[in-house]
């Protein structure tokens, strides 16, 4: 399905002026940000209310608004409740409960990256060493949100993928290199406007499928298939039970926020009083954004079959295909700068807070004052690199997609956030924690996951593709377990020592 030249040509002038518009901001935030630490956390006293926009930005990404209807229009109400429902509010509680320790302790030891709070709160620079590094995980987020945004952009302009990507990665990385976080607030808060009316366009868009009500509407998605209608859906290899469904979802929730680009955002609040108003203004909009993946059901009833003009669809390319077919050209329009715009959200803080991680927790302590002294220049120079590892990664999953990038992001992502779980958690909430013992909980969780999954362990690694989630929810809880073993064998030591003096 090809858009026509009217809209092309009228995609084409909007990206121009909505690309100006992103630069302005980048060149005003970027002249306020004299150094390294001004590019990590700021140095602008933003609203709590605004900050809180640019989390629920940074939070709900492509994968949110393109990524993940795909899946539901492939596997139905399953992928609802998983997606739509149990991961939300077990994200949320998480991210009530874990911000607040964090930018507390945060702000007390001066820390402008995930690493750097891991080192200072367990006086261990090789920890933090250890756990900067395994944020080079994160690369594979950066890769789904360039083949979300790479998919949006090709269809709307008739273009090759390649051009896209390349124009894409140029275009974000390039002036990701001027703009740290002062300018990403300020793209971020457009972005998440722009989203928030996106998502209630989309929300609203499938109106006539409701013409018999909720139940007509399950009875025309039960027509194309029995299973996209039942809550759990046996046909597919992400929702076959409430295992999947519900259990390892809550897991994968509560440690989701364990992200660098999500959970030290709350550093960018320069009074931690206003955590709350900030909480609340980014929950409230993430609320719609996850909503938007019943888009998925709307997809699957226009094409039942998942083809155009005979055409298969890849995943992938459901919801992009979706939109040049469902709507008018300038709502359309609008529909695809809003895509855009949670991609974009997501690929600057995670370019902002990775960059960041490899130039102050892994090159400095390297190179020590060759970096610390023109720490600017090396992280653009890393910036530059990160761009080319993920084009070229991106443009292989384009090629050679294993059903989603989705996959392949996930498998990466929950390995760094299954191993980041325990640290953040015990960091916050125990005293006097042991290294040994977040150190052989990040250790623990990364060899469960990818054992688990790589090895096709358990009844639920024996299809063709696999679901991340499962290893990742069995690593977390096997984490959990043996940190707080060492936690609590180590204590009873300490208390036996204690006792001895004492008498």
């Amino acid at each position: 399905m090809k858009a026509s030249e009217q809209w092309v040509t009228f995609m084409a002038i909007l990206l121009v002026v909505y690309a100006a518009v992103i630069l302005f901001f980048v060149i005003r935030g970027a002249l306020k940000a004299k150094n390294i630490s001004d590019f990590a956390v700021g140095n602008i006293k933003f609203p709590s209310w605004v900050v809180g926009l640019s989390l629920a930005a940074s939070m709900t990404s492509a994968a949110t608004f393109i990524i993940n209807p795909g899946f539901i229009a492939l596997y139905g109400i399953s992928g609802v409740l998983s997606f739509g429902i149990v991961l939300p509010i077990a994200a949320f509680v998480s991210l009530i409960v874990l911000t607040k320790g964090f930018a507390k302790y945060g702000h007390s030891v001066k820390a402008t990256t995930m690493a750097q709070w891991m080192g200072q709160r367990y006086k261990s620079k090789s920890y933090a060493f250890f756990m900067a590094v395994l944020a080079l995980l994160l690369i594979t987020f950066i890769v789904l949100i360039n083949v979300g945004l790479t998919q949006v952009i090709s269809k709307s302009l008739n273009t090759e993928p390649f051009y896209v990507l390349l124009g894409i990665t140029v275009f974000v990385f390039g002036y990701m290199m001027f703009g740290g976080a002062n300018s990403m607030v300020y793209t971020n808060t457009i972005q998440a406007i722009i989203m928030f009316f996106v998502a209630l366009v989309l929300i609203g868009s499938g109106y006539e499928f409701f013409e018999n009500g909720v139940t007509g509407f399950i009875e025309k998605l039960g027509g194309i298939d029995e299973n996209l209608t039942k809550p759990t859906n046996t046909s597919s290899f992400l929702f076959r039970d409430y295992f999947e469904i519900i259990l390892a979802q809550i897991i994968i929730g509560v440690a989701i926020v364990c992200q660098p680009h999500i959970i030290t955002k709350s550093l960018l609040l320069k009074d931690s009083k206003k955590i709350n108003k900030y909480l609340f203004s980014g929950i409230m909009f993430m609320v719609v954004f996850f909503l938007v993946v019943v888009v998925g059901l709307y997809a699957r009833l226009t094409f039942p079959d998942l083809k155009v003009n005979g055409t298969a669809l890849k995943m992938d390319e459901i919801i992009p295909t979706y939109v040049v077919v469902k709507f008018s050209v300038g709502l359309g329009m609008f529909i695809v700068v809003g895509l855009i715009s949670a991609g974009l959200s997501t690929l600057e803080s995670l370019i902002q807070s990775l960059s960041v991680t490899i130039t102050q927790d892994i090159l400095q302590p390297i190179f020590k004052e060759r970096v610390s002294k023109h720490s600017v220049l090396v992280n653009k120079g890393v910036i530059v690199i990160l761009g080319l590892v993920s084009f070229v990664l991106s443009w292989n999953q384009i090629v050679n997609p294993d059903v989603s990038v989705a996959i392949f992001a996930q498998n990466g992502v929950y390995a760094y956030f299954a191993a980041a779980f325990v640290p953040v958690l015990f960091g916050m909430f125990l005293k006097n924690v042991p290294l040994k013992a977040v150190f052989a909980a990040s250790i623990v969780a990364l060899v469960v996951h990818f054992g688990i999954y790589y090895g096709r362990l358990t009844s639920y690694m024996q299809e063709p593709v696999n679901n991340p989630g499962i290893p990742a929810a069995i690593a977390i809880v096997s984490s959990v377990v043996v940190g707080y073993l060492l936690y609590y064998f180590n204590k009873k030591k300490d208390d036996h020592r204690h006792v001895g003096l004492d008498s």
